[in-house]
């Protein structure tokens, strides 16, 4: 029985409950065991510690280390979904001119990996940059302020993060049913009071949903931290992985990752809520009509230019700089084809079967909610949080160790991938779940049919645009995917960020500038698709 709290055409129900299918639990086994690989891998390792390896983790250091990664976390998080939100608003529901196409230019900066974009930022304002020298040859500024640091950091994973939240937030603005925002209007209430009582409340799984993605990617990042020389914890169990005999310290240093990762994840439950909405109300939806601006038009428009400028525009003018510089210096533009291939095979093959994971998952957190449904949703943030490296190290112990013919093949580059962005397909899938009404299913059920028929005939066509967002964001977030591709990479198979990486990690920017603009270009199409269709299913339900 589905408990409903109405109020006008949206409904808050709480989960259904009840007993799990078994052809979902069977799906869902094969899914919760490929999660547990890692998580398993770093529990054989920390049950080898000794005396010495404890005391190592248990020094005044890694408490620091935690408090500076926290500290990173909240402060990236909040930035994104204060940037996120309004930017959200300004694209969706307002008469801001070419609002469509502020819309993909603000979604752009999710095409640039972080270790390129703060690459781009050091080259452009750091204390040797760009502005530097400018500001050299007309005033004779010898020195600027130095941008690494905990500030660097912060500003490159900001600029780089908040489109998880601003595409989110957009989505769900799109799909809301513009019906209450009228009520309260016509009650009196001034446009700021209906958005902060009746639009911020309805947009909190969404901004709760985009706020996770930006915490957990800021946790495990690698690349931003390491150039902007902030030390995190990924950047210490880094280290330690490449640096040390003994892996133990870092299994220790990861399982405390995931931890962390664990409060998040509560702390995002209990942001989100256990309302779910959707529309109740018969009639087709429509769209809300746009605010008008007025005189903070141009205020609006410098703010989405400013935004773009420096996330977007910036990262790619300086990568371009360093492609002329190199052909000028009588190299040739290196546009490596074969890599750019091999990248798209893979990332194809990672978002495929992050939709076939993710859809047992979603389906358990919605529409069963209990145990099950919550520990699977739990577990498939223990990927994301982890640094890559130690994915892919995991997969390694398990390939050499029980199935020799995965080991350094392309299908476990795949899985890893499935592995480690899962929750950017399960949280899409998810919010599309959340609004199609449980109702459908049901009279689906009455009439005899199967669920597997319910599901492929009505469900599967309603959440369609959920599962084409993830699997956007999955495959364009696997194209820029770095340490797992190097460790389980084939002998002689490269990708684009490989390709990068080999370039900058020597100080060759030159030759790293054409994969890294091939990167970008192609990581631009699964963007627009994401920019552009990932809308929040519409359902209309009449009231039971």
């Amino acid at each position: 029985m589905v408990q409903t709290a109405s109020f006008g055409q949206v409904r808050f129900a709480r989960g259904r409950g009840g007993r799990v299918p078994r052809g979902l639990l069977l799906l869902a086994v094969p899914v919760t065991a490929l999660l547990l690989l890692p998580v398993g891998y770093l529990l054989v390792r920390a049950a080898e510690a000794d005396a010495g390896s404890w005391d190592l983790i248990l020094r005044g250091r890694t408490v620091e280390l935690a408090l500076r990664s926290v500290a990173l976390v909240t402060a990236v998080t909040g930035a994104a979904a204060l940037i996120g939100v309004p930017l959200a608003w300004l694209t969706t529901r307002t008469d801001l001119p070419g609002k469509r196409v502020w819309a993909v230019l603000l979604s752009l900066p999710l095409v640039i990996p972080s270790y390129v974009g703060a690459f781009a930022l050091l080259a452009a304002f750091g204390p040797r940059g760009l502005l530097q020298g400018s500001l050299e040859r007309v005033f004779g500024v010898h020195r600027i302020p130095d941008i690494s640091g905990f500030p660097g950091a912060f500003v490159s994973l900001t600029l780089f993060t908040y489109p998880y939240v601003f595409l989110l937030v957009a989505a769900a603005l799109r799909g809301l049913d513009p019906s209450l925002e009228e009520a309260s209007r016509s009650l009196g209430h001034s446009r700021w009071r209906t958005f902060r009582s009746v639009t911020l409340p309805l947009l909190r799984p969404s901004i709760a949903a985009g706020s996770l993605l930006v915490a957990l990617y800021t946790l495990h990042d690698f690349g931003a931290v390491s150039l902007m020389r902030f030390n995190v914890f990924t950047q210490a169990i880094y280290l330690q992985y490449r640096g040390a005999f003994d892996r133990t310290p870092a299994a220790i240093l990861s399982l405390m990752l995931i931890a962390i990762a664990g409060v998040i994840l509560a702390l995002e439950r209990r942001a989100r809520g256990k309302a779910r909405y959707h529309r109740s109300g018969a009639g087709s939806a429509r769209p809300a009509a746009a605010a008008s601006l007025g005189r903070w038009k141009w205020v609006a428009l410098s703010v989405c230019a400013l935004v773009a400028a420096v996330a977007f525009v910036a990262p790619i003018a300086v990568i371009v700089f360093w492609l002329l510089r190199g052909i000028r210096a009588g190299g040739e533009a290196v546009l490596p084809w074969g890599a750019a291939g091999g990248s798209m095979v893979v990332a194809a093959g990672g978002a495929a079967l992050a939709l076939l994971a993710a859809l047992p998952i979603a389906l358990l957190s919605v529409r069963y909610r209990g145990r099950v449904g919550a520990a699977t949703e739990a577990l498939s943030y223990s990927g994301y949080a982890l640094p890559g490296i130690v994915v892919a190290l995991a997969f390694v112990f398990f390939a050499a160790n029980f199935t020799p013919s995965l080991y350094q093949s392309l299908p476990l580059v795949v899985i890893a991938y499935a592995v480690l962005f899962l929750p950017q397909m399960s949280e899409p899938l998810r919010g599309s779940l959340l609004q199609v009404g449980p109702g459908i299913e049901e009279a689906g059920r009455a009439l005899g049919r199967s669920r597997t028929k319910v599901f492929r005939v009505l469900t599967a066509p309603l959440i369609a645009r959920g599962a084409t967002a993830g699997a956007a964001l999955v495959f364009l977030t696997s194209m820029k995917e770095l340490p797992a591709t190097l460790l389980l990479r084939p002998t002689g198979f490269e990708t684009l960020a490989t390709r990068v990486w080999t370039g900058a990690s020597v100080g060759l920017f030159a030759k790293a500038a054409g994969p890294a603009l091939m990167l970008i270009v192609i990581c631009c199409v699964p963007l627009y698709i994401l920019a552009r269709r990932a809308e929040v299913d519409r359902v209309d339900v009449r009231a039971e």
